[in-house]
């Protein structure tokens, strides 16, 4: 388990925040929940479960206040925030940040991004 900055043993390492909000999306934005969050989410628990991932939380969590980014998911210790649109993106999440340490770039939205480009792109196409 990371002891994280403080010293101190983390209760889950990782701890995952996952938006599934349904009612309360920022004005001209669609609430994570209408983009398939619930999906995702129970895929992302499914997964991880399957891969023998020990020592997660992953949680739902109300708005995140990232709704131009939706679906929008937090990962700490690290406060690595993901915008998801697909299986394969929580897979990666997964396999990658999860199991290996590694986060997924192409995923990634800083504070004050918008959606990655290839998100938007994605998104465009459907």
């Amino acid at each position: 388990m990371n002891d994280g900055d403080s010293g101190r043993k983390l209760l889950y390492d990782p701890h995952i925040f996952f938006c599934l909000e349904e009612n309360q999306a920022q004005p001209g934005h669609t609430c994570c929940a209408e983009k398939g969050a619930m999906d995702l989410f129970g895929h992302m628990r499914a997964f991880a479960k399957q891969n023998g991932v020990t020592g997660i939380r992953i949680n739902r969590a109300s708005c995140l206040k990232r709704c131009e980014n939706a679906p929008i998911m937090v990962v700490y210790p690290e406060g690595v925030w993901y915008a998801v649109r697909t299986k394969e993106d929580v897979e990666a999440i997964v396999k990658s940040h999860i199991m290996e340490g590694r986060p997924v770039d192409r995923l990634i939205v800083a504070p004050g991004d918008a959606a990655p480009q290839e998100l938007d792109a994605v998104e465009k196409a459907e």
